[in-house]
């Protein structure tokens, strides 16, 4: 009845003279460039302006709506491509599913020009424009007839024009090389895309546009299996399709299409359910998996290298006190408080980033040299403290921090932990830290509590049960042969913590953060030595140490990061690749994206094996890599200008000047080792 209704109101909106003032969605024609040169391809854009609280419809509208259409005037010879929609919006209306958009948006045609026209050939372009305006109460059809003039010349684009269209191209749904199967059983539709296990994704969701093929209301489920996506839906009642065609979004405005076969598709692991609207919204089977992921995974955090050495410290500071089980659970659960709500704080930092348009992860924090620094340099404090090297408890927050008692040691202990242990990635906390991105807010904030959890559940079991604080050693000389030991772990962190600020700010970041380091240090060890000495006030030295610790730190950070490259790892430039072409270099050029498997197992299985570095080495060919992952617009006219629409896409140039060689998408070593 629903759809009998619906098709009797479209009926009569459409019967609506065609004429109808354009009032609620107003369009406009735009051209890349007012100018092609003969022979070439120029883009228009369809540029639509929603008033607010009306949408416009994708070109498969869901169950409601009209898709653009279009009737071209123009001279004898030009050629006009199909629509290209950008990734829609999902609207429930009364139970119908609409595929929209309630922005500003365009939809872009391809127009080729002939060869051989004059160049000032005047190229005038008419089209009388037809589409759907509705808002939740009423549907509109409007109509505009819309024209342009365009001149035969150099292609040439202003560059805000570009701009714009760079930023209309990267709303496109980009084309997934490699093919996608569904299956459809027992009234439900499974759809797998290969994509990498490391490939973001946030709210997806998938959009058919074979009519017919699912229940466009009902809920979608997502799956993870290692490098595929598992979407799971209502098929439509006596749906047999061969195969579907759609478009899957991976993120808010980014998505890829595809088409996909019929086969065999194997169940996933859930990680999310979109709601009617699209957002993600995992059910509660999903949201407990998720839980039980991360109390798992933080709990296996314990025995990580960046984390043990200051759950050791604690439990040698619980079997040193001795004292009542009452000082011993407040101990646990100070400990616990400490952990939980740093890994709260810093999920709740990481959603409200994400929320703000940011593509952080977990860990995020750490991206910043001057938080790698900082970090390094209170490893250093804790390990020179574990060696005996100084007593000084105004270091609150490092060594003493870490050795010290009572509820207050205990619960910044627990931060401590928590914080150095957001660089690791143990098992099970890949799934549940990508679900909690998903879930909304207050479901992703357990998730991240849990992780606290997991990863403090051995200090509160020894703060609550007493056979596990009986099997801990009794008090004695060895505690400080222990700690002396517990020093290396320390110092090795600081070092790796080193390493990877050099990492991201380069050699002079790194030594900027070793200076700092040797300040730190040279103060501590002076404190040291006037303690030894039974002096007044022995803490004075840390403070001038500290002062200059900081400001280099803070150099640091303003300092420009040089990312580490093999010999000859370039990023994608058309200024660099003519360059090198100049010098006579052969040239490697290749086009990626973290979505795309075919991508990545060419790059592990072939472009970086040791022998083709070796036989790139030995004849001097650059490599030059184009990361598509975000649709970077230089790449994506680069892609259109050699006739391809997606990655992966692979160019080698050779010493001598003559064109591109394009290689298969399948690579080898072999086939790589004898271009050079």
């Amino acid at each position: 009845m629903i759809f009998t209704r619906f098709m009797l109101l479209l009926a009569a909106l459409l019967a609506l003279p065609s004429r109808a003032v354009a009032t609620h969605i107003a369009p406009s024609l735009v051209a890349e460039s007012l100018s092609p040169a003969a022979g070439s391809q120029v883009t228009l854009a369809f540029a639509m302006r929603p008033t607010p609280g009306w949408h416009g419809y994708w070109k498969n509208p869901g169950d409601a709506g009209v898709e653009t259409r279009v009737a071209w005037s123009a001279p004898a010879g030009l050629q006009f491509g199909a629509l290209r929609y950008p990734v829609p919006q999902t609207l429930l209306i009364s139970g119908l599913m609409n595929y929209v958009y309630e922005r500003d948006y365009a939809e872009l045609v391809t127009l080729t020009v002939p060869k051989g026209l004059a160049a000032g050939t005047a190229l005038p372009i008419g089209v009388k424009l037809d589409w759907l305006a509705c808002n939740p109460q009423t549907c509109v059809p409007e109509t505009a007839t819309l024209t342009l003039r365009l001149t035969v010349g150099d292609g040439a684009a202003a560059p805000a024009t570009r701009a714009q269209f760079d930023n209309w191209r990267a709303a496109l749904p980009r084309p997934l090389a490699a093919a996608a199967q569904f299956q459809v059983a027992g009234g439900r539709l499974r759809l797998a895309l290969p994509l990498p296990a490391s490939a973001h994704i946030d709210r997806p969701y998938f959009f058919p546009l074979t009519d017919g093929a699912i229940d466009y209301a009902a809920p979608q489920t997502v799956g993870r299996d290692g490098d595929r996506l598992v979407i799971e839906t209502a098929a439509k009642a006596g749906a047999t399709p061969a195969r579907i065609e759609g478009v899957v979004r991976l993120a808010p405005g980014t998505g890829v299409s595809f088409a996909a076969t019929a086969g065999r598709v194997a169940a996933a692991p859930a990680i999310a359910a979109a709601d009617e609207q699209g957002s993600a919204g995992g059910g509660t089977p999903s949201f407990l998996l998720a839980l039980a992921g991360a109390i798992l995974g933080g709990l296996l955090l314990n025995i990580m290298p960046c984390v043990f050495p200051i759950l050791s410290l604690k439990a040698i500071s619980l079997a040193r006190s001795g004292e009542s089980e009452r000082h011993a659970r407040i101990e646990a659960i100070a400990y616990t408080a400490g952990v939980v709500l740093v890994c709260l704080a810093l999920g709740g930092v990481l959603l409200a980033l994400r929320q703000a348009g940011d593509t952080a992860g977990w860990a995020f924090q750490l991206q910043n040299p001057r938080m790698i620094a900082g970090l390094m340099l209170l490893m250093l404090a804790i390990g020179l403290n574990l060696a005996g090297l100084f007593e000084l408890p105004v270091i609150a927050a490092g060594g003493g921090l870490a050795a010290g008692g009572g509820a207050s040691g205990a619960f910044w202990t627990g931060a401590l932990a928590a914080f150095i242990a957001t660089p690791c990635s143990g098992p099970f906390m890949g799934v549940a830290l990508g679900a909690a991105l998903l879930l909304p807010a207050a479901a992703a904030l357990a998730i991240f509590a849990g992780l606290g959890l997991g990863l403090a559940i051995p200090f509160l079991a020894l703060g609550f049960v007493p056979a596990l604080r009986r099997l801990l050693p009794r008090p004695g000389a060895w505690m400080d042969t222990v700690r002396r030991i517990l020093a290396v772990p320390m110092l090795l962190t600081a070092l790796g913590l080193a390493w990877i600020l050099g990492r991201q700010a380069g050699v002079d970041g790194m030594t900027l953060g070793l200076g700092a380091a040797l300040l730190l240090a040279l103060g501590l060890w002076w404190t040291g030595r006037r303690q030894g000495r039974l002096a007044n006030r022995v803490w004075w030295p840390t403070a001038p140490a500290l002062a200059g610790a900081a400001a280099l730190i803070a150099i640091v950070s303003t300092a420009p990061a040089v990312v580490a490259q093999a010999a000859g790892n370039e990023p994608f430039s058309e200024t660099r690749l003519a360059a090198l072409r100049t010098e006579k270099r052969p040239v490697l050029l290749y086009f990626t994206a973290d979505w795309c498997l075919t991508c990545k197992v060419n790059e592990k299985a072939a472009i970086e094996r040791s022998e083709v570095a070796q036989a790139f080495a030995a004849h001097h060919v650059a490599v030059m890599v184009g990361d598509w992952t975000r649709g970077d617009p230089a790449i994506t006219r680069f892609l259109a200008a050699h006739g391809r629409s997606g990655v992966p896409f692979y160019l080698f140039y050779p010493a001598d000047g003559t064109p591109p060689r394009e290689l298969p998408q399948v690579l080898t070593p072999g086939l790589l080792a004898r271009l050079a």
